[in-house]
């Protein structure tokens, strides 16, 4: 998914400065921004104040829109750089194409996960016809220095492990949980998880006190560590902590997102991620170009420019304002 922001600010992202060794609980406020078609979305990350969650450095939430008589999804082709990119559906549709051909249709529950590494293009639509209802999530996850050059790459995975508890079903989306692994490919220590809970629930949850996590509502209402969620919100919970306090105020659907915290610092513009202001600008000419990241086939329409970059240097700082 692309960020579409005619005039996107830089975001200075990483580093342990903000970093608390205990738990927190911190609110975040989404801002709404249009993908294209009839989509709107909620952006969740990067925030004032927050920019990283581990190495997830971009959350959206979309839906649930009624899309029968609208076009739904139709993001057109758009390049990355130094990033993956997770596609997560509790309804709907989204038809994946990619500079590298790959063609996947990604389904409720499924894991579409590309890697973009050294560059990649892709597109994403609502399939035609499309289901009535579109619901779901787009995350990003930042490269290591080490790998952010690595060779573009797709999975999907249909078929995803699970995590019960009484009342409490986790299907692990990428990382590990509670010693269950998903066959997802990374590059740091995370974790990403759907947590689907039948109203009445109250369990805790174990969790790794090395990682900071949040906790993003997909439907329903519940308690997070005491804190009252209704969908679209966002509750950043820092580290320290070995279980984390679920209530279920109905039937809930949660994604827990969470890692080691990302000690690299990285320039994050539109929708490339790199070290410097030399990485960004390269990145944006040779997509301008129409080198190094290749052609979407399959799209019908012209693929994304890229925005004027900033009047301002681009600088690799913290990740808290």
């Amino acid at each position: 998914m692309s960020n579409l922001e005619l005039h996107p600010p830089a975001r200075q992202c990483g580093g342990l400065s903000g970093i608390s060794a205990r738990p927190v609980r911190e609110l975040l406020s989404p801002r709404q921004a249009d993908i294209g078609g009839s989509t709107v979305v909620r952006r969740l990350l990067p925030n004032l104040g927050r920019r990283m969650v581990g190495a997830w450095c971009f959350v959206d939430h979309y839906g649930p829109d009624d899309i029968a008589d609208e076009p739904g999804m139709r993001v057109p082709p758009h390049p990355h750089t130094g990033l993956q990119t997770v596609s997560w559906l509790h309804a709907g549709e989204v038809l994946h194409r990619d500079s590298i051909g790959s063609e996947s249709t990604i389904q409720p529950r499924e894991l579409g996960l590309m890697t973009a590494g050294r560059a990649i293009a892709h597109a994403e639509q609502s399939t035609r016809p499309h289901p009535r209802f579109l619901h779901g999530a787009q995350l990003w996850v930042a490269l290591p220095d080490a790998h952010r050059d690595v060779a573009p790459a797709f999975e999907h995975h249909a078929d995803l492990p699970v995590v019960t508890a009484s009342g409490l079903t986790a299907t692990v989306i990428l990382g590990e949980l509670d010693h269950t692994a998903s066959p997802g490919t990374t590059y740091s220590p995370l974790v990403g998880a759907d947590l689907a809970l039948a109203e009445g629930t109250d369990v805790r949850l174990p969790v790794d006190p090395d990682f900071e996590y949040a906790v993003l509502t997909m439907s329903g209402a519940t308690e997070v560590d005491g804190v009252r969620l209704d969908p679209g919100s966002m509750l950043y919970l820092g580290c320290g902590r070995t279980e984390l306090p679920l209530r279920a105020l109905s039937d809930s659907g949660l994604l827990l997102l969470g890692g080691e915290p990302f000690e690299e610092k990285i320039v994050m513009w539109w929708n490339f991620v790199g070290r410097s202001q030399e990485d960004i600008a390269q990145a944006r000419s040779e997509w301008m170009t129409g080198t190094r990241f290749g052609e979407v086939m399959g799209y019908d329409g012209a693929p994304l420019p890229a925005p004027e970059l900033p009047p301002v240097p681009l600088k690799a700082r913290g990740r808290v304002r």
